[in-house]
């Protein structure tokens, strides 16, 4: 049996149950200095009494799954749970079942609101639907409620915390939470589509977009000469993806964005995604992936989690990673969000800033070179190799200017062959703990050490830069995943 951690905010929060020998606070799973438990048997139930994004209960499941534990809720589902568009996926089968259900109890009910506790509900006749929920949205404690118009339909779901479950409650809390542990859960079928059309996610009004024009017309190009019709498409195309048999996103990535929206669903749908949903989830957090990278022994520059700005933190710091130091909020792109500080009072003042924005600041010592190393990785195979030169007179390859303007570095695109060895072990090795997906991993060389600074789930390729040494074939082997993966999903056959 798995051994079980149980996280709350607060212990006094579990008070009305019995002592739990590991049971922990958020602030202590998450200040851990050394991995709570690295046992892949470990299953975390995180209670804590808010999972929304950058909050402590965001962050203890997201270090749970970096630290290769089981954790209830996951992070998909959390977002999952954050956007009604993404929940209402999962419930378009439950209307129905729930419309029968009420019917067999009869009465004049317009709205039925009831509690889930690891899938089991203490509401007459719905045990059944209760469970298929859980088995779509594993939460600890969720509370549904539908309404009946012309038919029932879902209203709202939400996640109460511990302390709201009063009474009776607890005792139904209790006994769920006793058995869960004993229970397997069917995973969600998946339809699969039977035409190789490819909708490619694009947003015309990005400033800094992973993909030029010229680009996406030579993923269509290669599309097209493989019997893939690729259709370039924009966030109104919501409603009508299922009508695709895959998906390319070549718009910048982020959690709480309809790129993620449309990854979600693109899976839920059966289609082939890149970015798929798990590999945003992994790439858009940088606290995920220094704690993922070091649990793997993927080297990093020595790294920090800050969660205050206390005299005693900054001192610790500067003592631990010296100055100048980098700061870096967890979700940030194309060098937003990160700051260098140079002495201990911009430091001060940047953690107050940050903190303001997320439960968690990342530090990590300065390491200054002229250019990052960017190795292309498409199913943990190398696709290309580029040398990204820092902006002139700046520490960054993009540099932000005031009145919104962006200068950034030269790019130099060189053969595979051609990279050192270290740098390609490396950059693949981080990959691989990414998926099996498309790849931007960024390292820095000095001298004989290599370290993965970020992995991007969305690379850029750009006609001009990323292609100049394989040129089209760049494109055809992009495409070509898409038409493996495709062929496999069509086939039944695992990709």
């Amino acid at each position: 049996m798995s051994q079980v951690i149980i996280l709350v905010d607060d212990p006094a929060d579990w008070a009305a149950y019995y002592p739990a020998r590991n049971l922990l606070s958020a602030r202590d799973y998450l200040q851990a200095s050394e991995p709570v438990c690295t046992d892949k048997k470990v299953q975390v139930i995180n209670l804590c009494r808010s999972y929304k994004y950058l909050s402590p209960g965001y962050y203890c499941s997201l270090l749970a799954e970096a630290r290769g534990q089981r954790v209830m809720p996951s992070v998909r589902t959390v977002n999952d749970l954050s956007y009604k568009a993404l929940y209402g996926l999962h419930f378009e089968h439950f209307e129905s079942a729930l419309d029968k259900a009420m019917k067999k109890q009869g009465g004049d009910a317009t709205k039925v609101t009831f509690n889930i506790y690891f899938g089991q509900t203490e509401q007459e006749g719905l045990a059944e639907l209760a469970r298929q929920i859980f088995d779509q949205l594993p939460c600890p404690i969720l509370r549904v409620s539908f309404r009946r118009r012309e038919r029932w339909t879902l209203e709202a779901i939400k996640t109460p915390s511990l302390k709201q479950v009063k009474g009776a409650q607890e005792d139904a809390f209790a006994r769920a939470l006793e058995q869960f542990n004993a229970r397997v859960w069917r995973s969600p079928r998946r339809r699969r589509g039977e035409r190789y059309d490819l909708a490619m996610l694009v947003n015309d009004e990005e400033a800094m977009p992973p993909s030029n024009r010229a680009a996406l017309k030579r993923f269509m190009q290669a599309g097209r000469q493989l019997g893939i019709k690729v259709e370039i498409v924009g966030r109104d195309a919501y409603a009508r993806l299922g009508e695709y048999d895959g998906l390319f996103i070549r718009e910048t990535t982020a959690i709480d964005h309809h790129t993620y929206q449309f990854a979600r669903k693109a899976e839920q749908e059966g289609m082939v995604v890149i970015d798929d949903p798990r590999s945003i989830l992994r790439c858009t957090n940088k606290i995920y992936l220094a704690e993922l990278m070091q649990a793997n022994g993927v080297p990093v520059p020595p790294t920090a989690f800050v969660f205050s700005d206390t005299a005693e933190q900054v001192d610790s710091l500067i003592e631990e990673l010296g100055l100048p130091m980098v700061l870096k909020i967890p979700d940030g792109s194309f060098s937003r969000g990160i700051s260098k500080v140079e002495d201990r009072e911009a430091l001060g003042n940047a953690l107050h800033g940050y903190l303001k924005q997320s439960a968690v600041v990342l530090a990590q010592a300065f390491m200054y070179t002229d250019y990052d190393w960017r190795i292309g990785v498409l199913n943990n195979r190398p696709l290309f190799a580029c040398q990204y030169f820092m902006s002139k007179g700046h520490w960054q390859i993009y540099h932000h200017k005031d009145g919104g303007k962006t200068a950034s570095g030269n790019a130099r695109t060189v053969p595979i062959r051609e990279v050192p060895p270290k740098v390609l072990r490396v950059a693949l090795k981080a990959a691989r703990l990414m998926g099996n997906g498309l790849y931007g991993v960024d390292l820095k060389q000095s001298g004989d050490q290599v370290v993965v600074m970020e992995v991007n789930d969305n690379p850029n390729i750009d006609a001009g830069v990323e292609d100049l040494w394989l040129g089209e074939d760049l494109y055809r082997q992009v495409m070509l995943e898409f038409l493996r993966r495709m062929e496999a999903r069509r086939l039944g056959l695992p990709l």
